[in-house]
């Protein structure tokens, strides 16, 4: 319907152009005198060059999108470089072009010059560019370039899409920061070891690519000149320093920074050499196995730049519903709310093989409220560790932790 009613529109425009033409010329036939033949002369570049782009195709008219590069990191800022070129010479008026961009961009498409209103006349190659701030995380398509032109007095209009397929992704942004493993835990707080994890050398179960602060009687030399690439060999890690994370995925104002502190504390741990699992259930449930390595950090960040709060359960049921979550000695459970109920499930887990820290993120220099402590009390009691994170200050997590 909306196709045939364009296709009207265009049909009714050429009619009336031609309407104007014959008005014109009847005028100056049957009037006579300079005012009128001045008038019809005047108007007729106008209408031929009217007529001539009714015809005109934008299929000789190619549009690319160019961008520095693919991978982001929230808050990063984007430059887009388009590059308009066509075949012929033929002018044009004005040029509008539009980059339509998602919904999750569509915020800042006023501001960021996404729509560039360009005078092209005879050239055949123009080039421009714009930004978007502060890219959102998120995996963000670009489809669809929108052209439009006409003529000066608007009597004849042409507008076209170029389908296009490109995309970016912007990881979670995340904070640098120190993991060190919680030992052991007392009615005043709980300590944490400033060692880096220990591993098992006498066996080793395989290679992987070298992280910083691996030991030179690590790296496996034949694998190396194999590779090209230095490569180290992989320990069997001490049980106690295995983490398994489990992050909240209902829909929360802080959902954000939730994010954003999980990327880091994943970083941190691989960072630190020990090995982390991950546990995510919002509109469909993404769990990652307990390993170490670049590569698992790439997965993990791959998948929280596109995680949603959508879930339709609280965590608390999610902890009571992942029944093999009892086997891990080290449970990290990542919120935003802190309820009775996610206390009381919790407690359920606590043995004496192992041990369950439950972050509660908060927004800059806001504080838990009087339940909230009350909850912190009733979880302490219940051998559960308890941690108030402030968005923007998650290093401070851990040095909060050493002084405890």
């Amino acid at each position: 319907m909306k196709s045939l009613f364009v296709t009207a529109k265009k049909v009714w425009k050429l009619i009336l152009l031609f309407l104007l033409i014959f008005i014109t010329f009847s005028y100056a036939m049957f009037q006579g005198g300079f005012v009128s033949w001045f008038l019809f002369y005047s108007f007729l570049p106008f209408a031929i060059y009217a007529l001539l782009l009714s015809f005109y195709s934008f299929n000789h008219i190619q549009v690319t999108r160019t961008f520095h590069k693919n991978e982001f990191n929230a808050g990063e800022a984007l430059k887009v470089e388009m590059t308009m070129q066509r075949k012929s010479s033929f002018p044009l008026f004005f040029l509008l072009i539009e980059d339509t961009l998602c919904d999750s961009l569509r915020y800042s498409q006023e501001q960021n010059g996404a729509k560039s209103f360009l005078f092209p006349w005879f050239k055949r190659e123009l080039s421009w560019e714009y930004q978007i701030s502060e890219l959102p995380r998120g995996e963000h398509h670009f489809q669809n370039i929108r052209m439009k032109t006409g003529d000066p007095l608007g009597l004849i209009e042409k507008e076209s899409f170029i389908q296009t397929d490109q995309k970016i992704i912007v990881y979670p942004g995340f904070e640098e920061m120190i993991y060190r493993p919680l030992e052991n835990h007392y009615d005043q707080g709980m300590t944490a070891s400033k060692e880096r994890v220990q591993r098992d050398t006498s066996m080793a179960i395989g290679i992987r690519e070298y992280q910083p602060g691996d030991r030179f009687s690590w790296i496996n030399w034949k694998a190396t000149a194999r590779r090209n690439d230095i490569m180290t060999k992989e320990f069997e890690q001490r049980q106690s320093h295995d983490v398994f994370i489990l992050m909240d995925c209902a829909p929360n104002s802080r959902f954000e920074a939730v994010v954003s502190f999980s990327a880091s504390i994943i970083r941190a741990i691989l960072q630190k050499g020990a090995q982390v699992g991950f546990l995510s259930s919002s509109a469909e449930r993404v769990a990652f196995p307990v390993r170490g390595g670049e590569n698992q950090q790439m997965q993990l960040f791959f998948h929280l730049a596109k995680v949603r709060d959508n879930s339709a359960v609280q965590l608390d049921r999610v902890l009571e519903i992942e029944g093999f979550l009892l086997q891990q000695n080290n449970l990290m459970l990542i919120t935003a709310e802190l309820t009775r109920s996610l206390i009381e499930k919790a407690g359920l887990f606590v043995s004496k093989n192992g041990s369950i820290t439950i972050f509660i993120v908060k927004n800059e220099m806001e504080a838990l409220s009087q339940s909230e402590l009350a909850l912190k009390a009733a979880a302490n009691a219940r051998g559960l560790r308890v941690v108030l994170v402030h968005n923007g200050n998650f290093k401070a997590v851990y040095s909060e932790v050493a002084k405890g």
